[in-house]
């Protein structure tokens, strides 16, 4: 199955549908992105489309609602940090905690990021 992200007029996702793969395939079988988006605006009358990966394997990240579009870099991406203290990785369009998450903790219990002090802690 083929998905696809429904952009309002300043490429924010207002939703994403699925298209059955046969009808974005070209004559040689391949994904042909305009099939689909010509199919979704004669089923929904229009609008702005662009194709998505569920897998991630083009535009970054799968898109979700309220999420953007960004062109210049042909990326689904959040808006803005989840923290004031993320930064925004270029190569990968998602918001990083200035510190790396621990891989596993040896009592196995969950971890939050705590802000004030710009750190993983556990829960």
């Amino acid at each position: 199955m083929a998905h696809f992200a429904e952009l309002d007029t300043t490429n924010i996702v207002k939703r994403v549908v699925v298209v059955a793969n046969h009808v974005i395939a070209d004559s040689d079988g391949n994904d042909d992105e305009q099939k689909g988006v010509d199919y979704l605006k004669d089923i929904f009358g229009g609008g702005w489309w662009r194709q998505t990966s569920y897998n991630g394997t083009f535009r970054k990240n799968y898109a979700g609602e309220g999420m953007m579009y960004d062109g210049g870099r042909d990326a689904f991406r959040e808006i803005k940090s989840p923290f004031p203290s993320w930064v925004f990785d270029e190569d990968t369009c998602l918001w990083d905690a200035p510190v790396e998450r621990p891989d596993i903790l040896p009592d196995g219990k969950p971890l939050y990021w705590d802000e004030p002090t710009t750190s993983w802690k556990e829960q």
